[in-house]
């Protein structure tokens, strides 16, 4: 360590101790330019619950729980009331940093986050309310050749949404920030527009936006219990009395989970220890003109930005020197526990002050004024969790935010659409508070919660894969048997082969922007499948059996597609009111009656809870059984497939027996399954569903028959493949909240004739009458050592004019292959375009779809006498 360094920690302060609020820590949470510090802004309000009815109650008075609140009561919505335990901003929000970014890595965040930075550039004309909003912009610093390749990821990625990013030089970088140790920059990834604001000042005005527009907020009010009504509302108790409201929201910041058990819900959450550390006055940054920008080193793993004529920043320490409060867990969070903060540690971050003071040098002759330790709120994979609940009717999430403040905005307006439409505005899956279920336990929520918290700043590759707290309990039959022989991918808390390995092969996880290790061997399975036979576990599907007496008119309500009759199996949308598409599902008729439904993976409980939904809103009798954890799944696709098949059953397997999409069932070598005929390969092939318990003795049974075939096992990158080659859509890629199934190319799944008046039956019809303004299109790309993967922009002309959905290499045409959206007149067939990978623009070429023909399509051609193409 430094002299000057270690200069600058004798004069810390010493931290708070005993739980009670840090004076300093007031101090420095003012907002840059002046003003009160949030302690010294304490609102004094005497306890009051006001009505005792309400349209909906918000639990938790932090920045979310308010933005929430401003935003119902804007849109109209009568008798919205929030309940807060001690004052507005306790909790989290007090004490954050209040960065505001338009960067997000991911693909619908960035929707949340340019919602969030518009609405509070206006939000103190509209209130009245300084909100303390600082916009210098922010410039993330790539230091390796790796990190720059990211950058140039994320910028095609960003490309074909409307907020500015650019890729800037370090001359330019710079330019922006002269107090940098250039040594080790090689590019910047620079967001104008960027910036931080004070989360006190923004939740008073969005708090006294609430009012003017007729919402109640109570404090100090605490909730203490929650009972559920056979008519689908709530009793909300309190000491001061009952509420009774058609729905609540849970945005209680760190004590959500005290809410969730209310009501028997284990919500996976867990507070972490974040620090932030603010520096004297320093003279080099007083002696600017403009304010810097906001910096985020992300080797160094740490966001910097001025604060007054000092510094503020604050890193992410690794996950095994981060500190969770997992006693909260298990004991609760402790009642007085508001405005407090934890004992700073400044040890735990050392290697990140250095990282820093070697990047901005004029640190090193800065005085640490103190250090901000304070709580944040963890779910395992960084993301919050938002929208209503599967399983508890009425109940509704906005918790587990690791960045509050930029999302409360575009989340409170998100949930808001929500409540007021029936359905989400927009696709935002990955918020999904149904992605998790009853595999997620502590042990898993806090090794993941270290993991994320520790991976706040590493490389963001395709296809990326996190191994904390892995595997879960939900795990297939198969996971001991396969678990050595290939690399296994994460869906929903199953453990699911992506490729197998061989002799010869780079084995283990190794990412890549560019053709790793697993491009050849994938390239093997894909040719496995297409010239002999392959097996794959699908278990990690959704499964549901509906039956009951009003199983048929529940699913053609639900279904833009036919009911299929007994014996046979179709797919299926379930489209919103506003026809976009909220569920792709298989629909087998087992018996009169009685159906099976079969979902992604990812889709499990969030399709669920839009059918329970369903029923209880049409009084339908019938009865669902989530049948996902006890059903394994074990696809087999390729020439031989019937062949071998056929050596483990009496039952006639022949194309005129066994046709394409009809399911049966039937005994495998004494084992009972429910055959259908049908593969995502798009190759000849059965899906096998099973009892979990029998899946080792299927399985093996399948593999000894087909010794002679030459059978092998295949993963799922193959899968992906395969389907692409086939011109298969795949839900939350080609079709999802932000598709309506017309743009998507699904005319042949939507029966608008059939009689049922299904969910967005009356919207789809306007929707084709006004005519399409975009569609999906099938390209194939010349490019070199890189493919596309989806949400890349399309460019033509010199502009961005759509994006891919879905992309991978063509193992058959030894190109690259992508679906993509582009405006209509610019859909025809060889229509040329370019696909950006990796900052660089290649050609492009829509074809007519799809590249290989199914194999059903080519039997049928063959017996009309026909030459069908592979």
């Amino acid at each position: 360590m430094s002299a000057v360094l270690r200069g600058a920690l004798r004069r810390l302060r010493p931290p708070c101790r005993g739980g009670r609020p840090d004076p300093l820590a007031a101090a420095a949470l003012r907002p840059l330019g002046g003003g009160a510090g949030a302690q010294g802004r304490k609102e004094t309000q005497s306890p009051y619950l006001g009505k005792d009815r309400a349209d909906t109650v918000i639990i938790g008075g932090g920045c979310v729980g308010v933005s929430l609140a401003y935003h119902l009561a804007k849109a109209g919505l009568k008798d919205v009331v929030l309940l807060e335990k001690s004052e507005l901003t306790a909790g989290s929000t007090w004490h954050a940093a209040g960065l505001t970014t338009y960067f997000h890595p991911g693909i619908n965040l960035k929707k949340i986050h340019s919602y969030s930075i518009k609405l509070y550039e206006k939000l103190e004309e509209e209130t009245g309310q300084a909100v303390g909003f600082h916009q210098p912009g922010s410039i993330r610093i790539a230091s390796t050749p790796t990190r720059v390749d990211e950058f140039k990821y994320q910028m095609t990625r960003a490309g074909w949404h409307p907020t500015e990013q650019y890729l800037i030089t370090p001359e330019k970088v710079q330019e922006l920030f002269p107090l940098l140790n250039m040594d080790t920059v090689l590019a910047g990834l620079y967001n104008p527009g960027d910036g931080h604001i004070d989360p006190y000042s923004l939740t008073m005005a969005l708090a006294a936006g609430a009012r003017k527009y007729g919402a109640q907020l109570n404090y100090p009010v605490q909730v203490t219990n929650l009972n559920s009504q056979s008519d689908g509302t709530w009793e909300v108790e309190t000491p001061l009395g009952i509420i009774r409201a058609k729905r609540i929201v849970n945005t209680a910041g760190f004590w959500a989970r005290e809410i969730g058990k209310m009501i028997g819900l284990q919500h996976p959450l867990i507070p972490v220890h974040h620090q932030y550390v603010v520096t004297s006055d320093i003279p080099e940054v007083k002696a600017l003109k403009t304010e810097l920008p906001v910096i985020r080193d992300l080797e160094g793993s740490y966001y910097l930005r001025q604060e007054r004529d000092g510094l503020l920043f604050g890193p992410y320490e690794s996950e095994e020197k981060m500190k969770l409060q997992d006693s909260w867990v298990t004991n609760g969070v402790p009642p007085g526990f508001g405005k407090e903060l934890f004992e700073s540690d400044l040890d735990r971050i050392m290697e990140h002050i250095e990282a820093a003071m070697k990047m901005v040098p004029v640190l090193k002759n800065a005085d640490i004024v103190n250090t901000i330790a304070g709580p944040i709120t963890y779910s395992p994979d960084i993301l919050p969790m938002v929208g209503p609940h599967q399983g508890v009717r009425n109940y509704w999430v906005a918790i587990g935010f690791g960045y509050g403040i930029i999302h409360a905005g575009g989340i409170g307006k998100y949930l808001s659409d929500w409540i007021l439409e029936g359905e989400p505005p927009f696709d935002l899956i990955e918020l999904d508070p149904n992605r998790y279920g009853k595999w997620t336990t502590t042990e898993y929520t806090a090794a993941k919660a270290r993991e994320s918290y520790g991976f706040n700043n590493i490389v963001g590759y395709p296809k990326e894969e996190r191994f904390a707290g892995r595997p879960t309990e939900r795990t297939s039959g198969l996971y001991d048997l396969l678990k050595s022989k290939c690399s296994m991918g994460f869906h929903a808390g199953w453990e699911q082969p992506h490729w197998f390995y061989k002799p010869g092969d780079e084995t283990g996880y190794k990412p890549s922007f560019r053709r790793t290790n697993w491009f050849d061997p994938v390239g093997r399975e894909y040719k496995q499948v297409m010239e002999k036979v392959g097996v794959i576990d699908l278990s990690p599907f959704g499964k549901f059996k509906v039956k009951g007496t009003d199983s048929v008119k529940l699913l053609d309500h639900l279904f833009a597609n036919v009911v299929p009759k007994v014996g046979s199996t179709n797919i299926s949308h379930m489209l919103t009111p506003r026809g976009k598409v909220y569920a792709e599902l298989t629909v087998s008729q087992l018996y009169p009656g009685e159906f099976m439904l079969v979902t992604g993976s990812g889709s499990e409980l969030h399709d669920l809870r839009w059918i329970e939904e369903e029923v209880t809103r049409g009084g339908y009798k019938v009865e669902i059984e989530n049948m996902t954890d006890v059903m394994g799944v074990l696809g087999i696709a390729g020439p031989y497939a019937r062949q071998i098949l056929q050596k483990l059953t009496s039952e006639d397997l022949s194309d005129n027996s066994f046709k394409f999409l009809q399911s049966r069932h039937l005994k495998l070598s004494d084992i009972a399954v429910t055959a259908i005929r049908i593969s995502y390969t798009g190759e000849l092939g059965w899906e096998l569903y099973h009892r979990k318990e029998d899946s080792v003795a299927l399985y093996s049974a399948i593999m000894e028959a087909g010794q002679k075939e030459g059978i092998d096992n295949f993963g799922t990158y193959a899968l992906n493949a395969l389907r692409l080659e086939k011109g298969f859509r795949a839900w939350g890629a080609e079709m999802n909240c932000d598709t309506n199934p017309l743009e998507a190319g699904l005319e042949y799944f939507v029966k608008l004739n059939k009689p049922a008046d299904f969910t967005g039956k009356q919207a789809l019809k306007q929707i084709k009458e006004k005519g399409l303004k975009r569609r999906l299109v099938y390209l194939t790309l010349e490019t070199d050592n890189v493919d596309p993967e989806g949400n890349e922009s399309v460019w033509h002309n010199g502009k961005v004019i759509g994006n891919t959905t879905s992309g991978s290499f063509s193992y058959s045409g030894q190109q690259s292959l992508a679906f993509a959206y582009v405006p209509t007149e610019l859909s025809k067939v060889g229509q040329k375009l370019e696909v950006e990978l990796l900052g660089k623009n290649y050609p492009a070429t829509i074809i007519q779809e799809p590249l290989v023909l199914t194999e059903p399509t080519r039997m049928r051609l063959q017996r009309k006498g026909e030459s069908p193409k592979m």
